[in-house]
């Protein structure tokens, strides 16, 4: 979006912002190959004036920190796009800013701080999925789906999001949970029929557990999102598993941790993923 001339502003700390004040954003895309761009960076949002639209990237475990913090750049009309692993974000953000700003994203992307100032994108998946959280085609959505089409943005108006979200939660539930668990890419994983077995399992019981809490997961959800997990570069990695080996906090609350939150609070049984939980928080915590 900044390449395409629109006004942006990006929140960042440490040694990445001084790299992005200093350097500006360089990106390594195996889609789009690679490119540069001045920014405008800053550690505290209220620097950055007031805002039409909040990319909202943070992990997990930040959101409502980071959503205290924009308060600042928000309008009566700004919308808020959360593009964050799980399915709860959006529930903090409203809590914290009240209801009718956040909009629920989703991006489909596998990247990296290769070093500061520098993000890595290993493969050609680079999409964004986003919509209102009661499905409607607004007047705000229309303008921000424009947007991105003229920033030359891979993104599409979903007009349920909350299945959209639970799609990819039940991608990245298995795919972060296996490979954080192994210290192995997703390769090795769907090749041995053993571990292939186990992400399946991690897969219905996410479904098992959306379908409880009122999403809409069709069996062919199920068989689409093990398929595409079997099939996805044997070299992925999860950003878990690579916070994992980073020594850096990991999303496991947000991921297998919420599966099995919201599977006791629906009655689901969550056996895999309370399984891959408890060894996960275990390895975290010796680090």
């Amino acid at each position: 979006m900044a390449r395409a001339g629109q006004e942006i502003g990006f929140v960042a700390r440490g040694t990445h912002l001084d790299a992005l004040k200093k350097n500006g954003l360089s990106v390594r895309s195996a889609k789009s190959g690679d490119f540069q761009v001045p920014v405008r960076a800053t550690e505290s949002a209220v620097d950055l004036g007031e805002a039409d639209l909040v990319l909202f990237c943070v992990k997990s475990y930040d959101t409502a920190a980071a959503a205290e913090s924009i308060r600042p750049v928000m309008r009566p009309d700004t919308a808020v796009i959360s593009l964050q692993n799980g399915v709860d974000n959006e529930e903090v953000i409203d809590s914290v800013l009240g209801p009718g700003h956040v909009m629920g994203g989703v991006a489909y992307i596998e990247s990296t701080i290769a070093e500061p100032g520098i993000i890595a994108q290993m493969s050609g998946l680079c999409r964004l999925a986003f919509g209102e959280l009661n499905g409607d085609r607004s007047e705000r959505a229309e303008h921000i789906d424009a947007e991105f089409r003229t920033a030359e943005i891979d993104a599409v108006w979903a007009e349920d999001i909350t299945q959209t979200l639970w799609l990819k939660f039940m991608f990245i539930s298995a795919m972060a949970g296996l490979t954080t668990l192994t210290g192995k890419p997703i390769g090795p994983i769907a090749q041995t029929p053993e571990s292939a077995a186990v992400l399946r399992a991690v897969i219905e019981e996410v479904a098992a557990v959306g379908r409880a809490a009122g999403v809409n997961i069709s069996d062919k959800h199920i068989e689409v999102t093990y398929d595409n997990a079997v099939k996805a570069p044997a070299a992925m990695k999860s950003s878990m598993q690579r916070d994992m080996e980073r020594g850096r906090a990991i999303e496991l609350e947000a991921l297998n941790g919420a599966v099995v939150r919201i599977g006791a609070r629906c009655g689901v049984p969550t056996p895999v993923n309370s399984t891959i939980h408890g060894c996960i928080t275990v390895m975290a915590s010796q680090r």
